[in-house]
């Protein structure tokens, strides 16, 4: 959506959508922005890839709903937002893979992750609540035991939530989601909000260290 007349038309709008939810700092905007520090990590705040994942897959329920408002996109040709729908992955992934994601469960860590006595979301990457899906993905967590991994990130194999089954599908849906995807750069002053229950989503590497997007989650 463009020509919103600025990031507080844009609030008021996804006001109408449903609740923000308070976000892993504990706020309900969170600056997409470059930060010094983050250059080793897939981190919305560094200008690396970050591979395909929905948003906070370890929240009971997870946000149904993802934003970004744009102040300000990459002017160096990267930094897209990138997305694709459940419905044609499911198309591409093989019998054995579907079976994955809805026949085993994973734990995924919560927001109080580090506290002791935190029982994280242990449920199938894909549910259904009646005929609407249910999707939690990360490729990270899959292949490096973290949201947020190290670039050089290898933990052996029984260190990961499903092991080597699991990093053969994170990097099976990896290749799909790559050669399936929808780019997208927002516009300055434009917002994007998708079902974050039901598309994946990945950000591509970006230079240009003056992008300036807020993120908004908004529970149903």
């Amino acid at each position: 959506m463009e020509r919103l007349g600025g990031q507080r038309h844009a609030i008021e709008l996804l006001q109408r959508i449903g609740r923000f939810l308070p976000q892993y700092t504990g706020t309900v905007e969170h600056e997409v922005v470059h930060r010094p520090g983050h250059e080793g990590r897939a981190y919305s705040q560094s200008r690396n890839t970050i591979q395909a994942h929905t948003e906070a897959p370890g929240w009971d329920p997870s946000p149904r709903y993802l934003a970004l408002y744009c102040h300000r996109q990459a002017r160096c040709g990267g930094g897209h937002t990138d997305l694709l729908d459940l419905h044609t992955l499911l198309e591409l992934l093989g019998a054995e893979d579907r079976a994955l994601l809805t026949g085993t469960a994973v734990a995924f860590p919560g927001p109080d992750a580090d506290r002791e006595g935190h029982r994280p979301v242990t449920v199938p990457m894909l549910s259904y609540d009646g005929k609407r899906p249910v999707l939690r993905f990360s490729y990270n967590l899959l292949t490096a035991a973290d949201y947020d991994a190290p670039l050089d990130a290898a933990p052996p194999p029984e260190h990961l939530p499903l092991g080597q089954r699991g990093i053969d599908l994170a990097h099976r849906v990896g290749e799909l989601f790559a050669r399936h995807r929808t780019r997208v750069l927002v516009p300055d002053g434009a917002l994007l909000i998708w079902d974050n229950q039901r598309m994946l989503h990945a950000r591509s590497q970006y230079a240009d260290e003056r992008r300036h997007l807020t993120r908004y989650w908004i529970a149903a």
